[in-house]
């Protein structure tokens, strides 16, 4: 009787230290558990509840006070990206341009994106620049005068 206790007590061993190695191979390949894993996707949902706010936020920043502070709402044009709003200053009142502002909301402590910082720097640098394109009447012509990308020799 104390042998065959023996031998199961030895065979609950093995199983469990059988289980034991099992279990450590499964955490080293998914590391993660499941309440990892549901406070990832919580964590997903609320930066997406977080950016889908800041664009619609972008669409309405023309009304809000810091805006107006400096602003005429009616200067501004939405562009999205990779800046936000180019502003006319002063086109509106029927004067001549004062100004032609980029302006970058950012709610929050976002910060800018590369590209954003890149257009900041451009502007910043001077890099900026104006320039007019003439296109034919008839759409025909614009299309024929371009091959694979190429401009046409006149």
């Amino acid at each position: 009787m104390t042998m065959m206790l023996i031998i199961a007590l030895g065979l609950a061993i093995i199983v469990i230290a059988v289980l034991l190695a099992r279990q450590a191979v499964y955490r080293s390949s998914y590391r993660y558990t499941d309440s990892d894993l549901e406070s990832a996707r919580r964590d997903a949902l609320a930066r997406s509840r977080n950016v889908v706010s800041g664009k619609v936020q972008e669409h309405l920043v023309p009304f809000f006070p810091e805006f107006l502070e400096l602003f005429n709402p009616r200067d501004a044009r939405f562009l999205g990206s990779p800046i936000d709003f180019v502003v006319f200053a002063g086109l509106d009142e029927g004067e001549e341009c004062r100004d032609v502002v980029l302006v970058e909301v950012k709610t929050g402590k976002s910060s800018l994106s590369k590209r954003e910082r890149q257009v900041r720097d451009a502007v910043e640098a001077g890099r900026v620049s104006y320039k007019l394109i003439r296109i034919a009447s008839r759409p025909e012509d614009s299309l024929a005068a371009v091959v694979d990308g190429h401009p046409l020799a006149s």
